[in-house]
């Protein structure tokens, strides 16, 4: 009789032991640090000088120095000014290999005697190969003052548009004591908005080159 209740005792302590869970793991984490940019990817390549000037359009353009400093590829540009506006490059490039970069940044390093000359900044890839880079100049341009449509632009474009039949007249108004340039006539079949297109064409106020520079700043 003891044995059986012995035997009753033992399964009730094992009824009540508590269940056995199972294993829980955590994910470890691993600690990574940035990634490191060899400086020396970004080479730096003495500066080459390039002597040769390109006269294009009545302008003459030259590139006095050529260099790169890391993913920078810089140019000092100088062109002589067509009249005494506020000219500035407007479009130009830089081409090596099979890229073709037309995103650059203008500093301007002095505007004296007729003559105008900025820094273009182009940024190349670290492992670009410019053993052979182009600048191509395409046109500078100016946005004319108020003042200097009356004084510098009037007579050629009015010229211009003798030369082509145009028919447009214009003239320079007094409105408040400031000189401004206005249409005072245009042919009956042509409508204010066709002269104006013709009078504040671009081609007034851009010279068209191009302008081609070759030089080598290494790989």
């Amino acid at each position: 009789m003891k044995k059986y209740a012995f035997i009753i005792f033992i399964l009730l302590l094992t009824a009540c032991a508590p269940a056995t869970q199972p294993g829980i793991f955590l994910p470890i984490q691993i600690a990574t640090e940035p990634a490191f940019i060899d400086p020396a990817s970004y080479p730096t390549s003495q500066s080459a000088d390039v002597s040769a000037s390109q006269l294009t359009s009545g302008i003459n353009v030259r590139v006095e120095r050529a260099w790169r400093d890391g993913k920078n590829v810089n140019a000092n540009v100088c062109f002589s000014l067509p009249d005494p506006s506020d000219w500035a490059i407007w479009n130009a490039s830089l081409s090596y290999g099979d890229s073709i970069l037309q995103e650059y940044e203008t500093t301007l390093l002095s505007t004296q005697n007729g003559e105008r000359c900025d820094t273009l900044t182009f940024v190349v890839a670290p492992d670009a190969d410019t053993s052979t880079a182009i600048i191509i100049v395409d046109a500078i341009g100016t946005t004319p003052r108020a003042d200097e449509y009356c004084t510098v632009y009037m007579p050629k474009i009015q010229q211009t548009l003798n030369e082509r039949g145009a028919g447009i007249i214009l003239d320079c108004v007094d409105n408040s004591g400031l000189l401004t340039m206005q249409i005072v006539s245009y042919p009956p079949e042509m409508t204010q908005e066709q002269a104006e297109q013709m009078v504040y064409s671009d081609e007034f106020y851009t010279v068209k080159g191009p302008w081609v520079f070759t030089f080598s700043l290494g790989q």
